[in-house]
């Protein structure tokens, strides 16, 4: 896949992105040999541990894992986890987290009483920083910026490594070698959504507030931009809710000046995003479709599933809110309260 036409990337180093993609793939061996570490010493199941952004971020997997596999896979929220701790996470527990800051209080909390416990945490995170110390391992990605797609890639070679070796993804080493090209395949579909993402930012930015669906691999990553980036980072309400869900009570608050961002995956959930879309057309509401159908990878079809929300969260978290941004007039990184004092 390639873009000819000349696109400039709207407050984007490509250049940066790229040789720090680079480096991710350059990775590769290094986690591979701590999949193997992990899967020699054996576990029971997994529990994906996050909060907030870093939990949206692990929905797929989670959602990935347990359809491909027989592993008792789990996703807990750290606040919650802290309340309950639950009885299936022991010592042949195999715990995943992340934390870009490296401090949050939850994930530090959990993780305090999870060593005690006597699980095996692998945390991708920082080796020197609160949570990197409370972790029995720790990948940290030899990178600068925090793209979610660096996170993406170093998990995949860590989880579906595993699987490999369980004989659940037996052309992990093929999937592997293809998503090489990952990063300069999400630069060329950058550069194909750019004029779509400011014509999207343009229309969306000062509706009162805008109705989020997405399901299966990719309803992490549309939780991920609704909360994370929008109301978080933007100031902007937002409705997210599973595209099941939609029909249940939220298409009653569909009406002017309230419109419905469908993301569209290619799963077996996509009849689920389609039948929300075909409502909005029946009623002539207001709507904007991300379909990642539309955007081409360097990978064989049958491992799109596995990549598709690298291509969400690449054109929504990245691009379109660069774009809410230039014309919200709101700083992505200025917060009202997150960070500015104990609560």
């Amino acid at each position: 896949m390639s873009v000819t036409e000349k696109v400039e990337l709207y407050k984007f180093d490509e250049e940066k992105y790229l040789k720090e993609g680079d480096a991710i793939i350059a990775q590769r061996k290094e986690v591979e040999e701590i999949a193997d570490q992990v899967f020699e010493k054996g576990f029971t199941n997994i529990f994906f541990l996050g909060i907030g952004g870093t939990e949206f971020e692990f929905a797929h997997f989670v959602y990935l894992l347990n359809k491909y596999s027989t592993l008792e896979v789990y996703a807990i929220n750290a606040a919650d986890a802290n309340t309950v701790h639950p009885t299936k996470l022991t010592k042949d527990s195999l715990v995943i987290t992340s934390s870009a800051s490296g401090t949050t209080v939850e994930i530090v909390e959990a993780l305090t009483w999870i060593k005690e416990i006597g699980a095996t945490v692998v945390g991708f995170t920082k080796k020197d920083c609160p949570v990197g110390k409370l972790c029995s391992i720790v990948i940290e990605a030899k990178v600068t910026t925090g793209q979610c797609e660096y996170a993406y890639v170093l998990q995949s070679y860590l989880l579906y490594s595993i699987l490999n070796k369980r004989n659940e993804f037996p052309e992990y080493e093929r999937f592997a070698d293809q998503i090489k090209n990952i990063f300069k395949n999400l630069v060329d579909i950058r550069k194909v959504f750019e004029p779509k993402a400011d014509e999207i930012a343009k229309q969306l930015y000062n509706k009162p507030y805008t109705i989020f669906t997405g399901s299966g691999a990719l309803w992490g990553e549309t939780l991920l931009f609704a909360m994370c980036i929008l109301e978080e980072m933007q100031w902007v309400r937002t409705r997210p809710v599973t595209s099941s869900q939609f029909f249940h009570g939220t298409l009653e608050l569909v009406e002017k000046d309230v419109p419905v961002f469908i993301v569209k995956g290619e799963d077996e959930y996509r009849k689920q995003d389609n039948r929300v879309e075909d409502f909005c057309k029946k009623i002539n509401a207001e709507y904007v479709v991300l379909d990642t159908q539309e955007y081409a990878l360097d990978v064989d079809a049958k491992f799109r599933p596995f990549v598709i929300p690298w291509i969400v969260t690449a054109l929504l978290t990245e691009r379109l809110a660069a774009h809410y941004e230039l014309y919200t007039r709101h700083n992505l990184a200025y917060r009202r309260y997150y960070h500015q004092f104990d609560y």
